[in-house]
């Protein structure tokens, strides 16, 4: 039994909510995949990871289709549809509409909300209308904002949620603009199925959740939004944090693993001056034998070592190729020596690397920015690593990131002493 399940469309978003959710004081734990019998007992929320934000939709309906049969043994009051802060996606790839349309068809909920904004990411939604923070901390109407409109695979040129997710076959979608959200006893009502809610400041994400947990709403919910679904379900105000033990990476050098070749990525690369950084050239990608010995050497002598893709390098693969070829090398890397800490930059890339380590699940340990979670892994036998693990997308991050993950195992490592 778990009150709340989440699916997270990518692995770095999904880590976010774990994230949101922990520091709420909820107990919490986010899975690979589909959970086990028994391996759930004492969790209040349950999260499970995909990649869907890169799928078809036939891929997204099936392997929803599949995941719903385990969610519904979980017998939750809530199953949260975790997307992007930004609402990208498309008809023909990591369509939240065919997400939405699958969810509703496999566990039938008596309603479904989508929460349009999350103020405290700099996300807002007015009369339906989608913005976003943008560079130098400039607020875009999203078809208008300089990242978000020329998205490689998702470009958003429309800031209407309401015709963005139609186009997705997601259509009947009422709003709730948060004048009724605030003004009105029930603001939800009770006549539409699916509903949109504007959310421009906190209260307005604290006011849905006081919807959702009050006395007339019973029966499954489905939401569908980022981390500030959990900020409703969760409020901070009537939490308390649970205290987590040893919240930094251990003492030792610090391997990172920069999967990203986004601009914002690329800028951390270049600010990690405590790192010997070893860049990936193509060759490497048949015979990483050179790049493995050398990291482990330096790794050993108790220097931190940033593996990390070149930007504008043609590997001649697929990014699904990279991000196993990273993965490989980090469990390689890792089967030698043993850092403080493990950084690992890119959502496709933390979730191979993850994976690739055994890990079943991973729990909460620390924040580092927005976006960005210190995680432990959990083995399939219960065992939990004691190496962290910094996982983030390649969007997120301050620029001195990677130095400040190392500075805390040098910090470490002198209390040790």
């Amino acid at each position: 039994m778990a009150e709340i399940v989440f699916i997270g469309d990518d692995f770095t978003g999904a880590s976010d909510t774990l994230a949101t959710f922990a520091e709420r004081g909820a107990t919490v734990r986010l899975f690979l995949h589909a959970p086990e019998a028994g391996e759930t007992d004492g969790l209040e929320v349950v999260g499970i990871a995909t990649d869907l934000r890169t799928r078809s939709p036939d891929e997204i309906g099936a392997r929803l289709r599949v995941l719903a049969q385990a969610v519904m043994r979980l017998a939750p009051r809530f199953v949260h549809y975790k997307v992007c802060s930004t609402f990208d996606s498309a008809p023909e790839v990591g369509s939240i509409g065919a997400a939405v349309l699958a969810l509703e068809s496999a566990v039938g909920p008596d309603r479904t909300i989508l929460l349009g904004g999350q103020p405290s990411l700099g996300r807002y939604c007015l009369f339906a209308n989608l913005f976003a923070r943008g560079p130098k901390g400039l607020t875009h109407r999203i078809d208008r904002h300089p990242i978000m409109r020329s998205h490689p695979v998702t470009p958003m040129d429309e800031a209407d949620l309401r015709i963005h997710l139609a186009r997705q076959g997601l259509g009947d979608l009422a709003l709730v603009d948060r004048t009724d959200l605030h003004s009105l006893s029930d603001p939800l009502g009770s006549d539409a199925r699916r509903v949109l809610v504007d959310a421009v400041e906190q209260r307005d994400v604290d006011r849905l959740g006081e919807v959702l947990r009050g006395p007339a709403r019973s029966g499954l919910t489905l939401l569908v939004g980022a981390s500030g679904v959990a900020e409703a379900l969760v409020p901070s105000g009537q939490a308390t944090m649970r205290p987590v033990e040893d919240a930094g990476p251990q003492a030792g050098p610090i391997l990172a693993i920069a999967g990203s070749r986004s601009s914002a990525t690329a800028a951390q690369v270049d600010a990690a001056s405590s790192y010997e950084r070893l860049p990936v050239d193509p060759g490497d990608l048949a015979h990483n034998s050179q790049l493995v010995e050398r990291s482990v050497r330096l790794l050993s002598a108790g220097r931190n070592v940033l593996v990390h893709l070149q930007p504008g390098t043609d590997y001649g693969c697929e990014p699904a190729i990279l991000s196993q070829f990273l993965a490989e090398l980090t469990n390689t890397i890792l089967g030698q020596c043993t850092p403080g800490g493990v950084a690992v930059a890119g959502g496709d890339t933390s979730s191979a690397v993850v994976e690739r380590l055994g890990f079943r699940s991973l729990s909460f340990v620390k924040r580092m920015g927005s976006g960005v979670a210190v995680c432990r892994g959990h083995a399939i036998d219960g065992t939990v690593c004691r190496t962290t693990l910094l996982l983030k997308g390649g969007q997120v991050g301050d620029v001195d990131l990677f130095d400040r993950y190392a500075a805390e195992a040098a910090n470490s490592c002198d209390h040790s002493r």
